[in-house]
């Protein structure tokens, strides 16, 4: 039982949970900054909701892409799966019933959250989330191989679990303002992370018709996307703090700057299948480390 135990936590990719903690955390911080107190009740449901749904897109995912998964020779830690499914550990039957209970504990959970709130735009937000979630690896939406997969995915992790976090805690939407300036950013660095995750499974997916951004845009010009968006991420420091952003929290955000301008100086790296690995990697730590930046200058200020 404990090597099937083992496969099957890894079946849920929980190295990428974090991402859900903290933007979640960030719009609860937001709306703490910008002067509401924090409901703890509302925040730990919301936050069922969200680690619920998150885990059930990584189930899904292993389970509807498990032909792209067996196509791709070139896998890396963040990419390609978690790799339980093509290697025969579990059966594939057991990723998609795991993806359905946790659709259902998040459905339970985001309707125990909207009776708390009584608030029909807190139901609505966990609806759009539970279902974009659900379409962006499932039929028949399957947002990730129509090229669509990347905004999906930016819409739901930067935009709307932020949205959810703070609407919770300032359900009469005030420093909304700041949240929109604070997601911009964010957005803009999933996209590029989810490009860069792309290229080692460029060739499994256009082998298998799932034809993401980059097998799409083609190689070269997905990795000049990429730097654009890096770049825009940052440049929009400024604008935000000309349109009312604390300059704590822009401060805070632009800490990884340096890291952003050299890997932009690297995009290159996405044609040397020897650099995947730390390419996919330090576009995952851009989002996270700037995500945590702003997280702690909103605390700070």
């Amino acid at each position: 039982m404990r090597p099937a135990v083992i496969a099957f936590v890894r079946l849920g990719r929980p190295l990428f949970l974090g991402g859900g903690f903290l933007m979640y955390g960030l719009g609860a911080a937001i709306a703490a900054g910008t002067g509401h107190a924090i409901d703890m009740r509302r925040y730990a449901l919301g936050q069922g909701v969200v680690i619920a749904f998150q885990l059930m897109t990584h189930y899904a995912n292993d389970y509807f892409d498990l032909e792209a998964d067996r196509a791709n020779a070139t896998p890396t830690r963040w990419s390609g799966g978690s790799r339980v499914l093509p290697g025969g550990v579990l059966p594939a039957g057991v990723a998609l019933a795991a993806a359905r209970v946790l659709a259902g504990l998040g459905a339970v959970l985001a309707a125990a959250l909207a009776i708390a709130t009584r608030e029909l735009a807190v139901a609505a937000t966990c609806a759009a989330i539970g279902g974009l979630a659900w379409g962006y690896s499932a039929p028949p939406l399957r947002l990730c191989a129509r090229g669509l997969g990347e905004l999906a995915t930016a819409a739901v992790v930067t935009v709307l679990v932020p949205w959810l976090g703070f609407s919770l805690q300032a359900p009469e939407l005030r420093g909304a303002d700041l949240l929109a300036l604070s997601i911009v950013p964010l957005a803009l660095l999933q996209v590029a992370m989810l490009l860069a995750i792309e290229f080692p499974d460029a060739a499994g997916d256009a082998a298998t018709g799932k034809r993401t951004l980059v097998v799409r845009l083609g190689p070269v010009r997905a990795a000049r996307l990429y730097a654009i968006a890096v770049a825009a991420a940052y440049a929009w420091l400024p604008i935000a703090c000309a349109l009312g952003w604390p300059s704590t929290v822009a401060l805070a955000a632009a800490v990884p700057l340096p890291l952003a301008l050299w890997r932009i100086a690297r995009a290159g790296d996405h044609a040397d299948p020897a650099a995947h690995e730390r390419f996919a990697l330090f576009a995952v730590m851009l989002l996270i480390g700037t995500g945590a930046a702003e997280l702690a200058g909103w605390l700070a200020a």
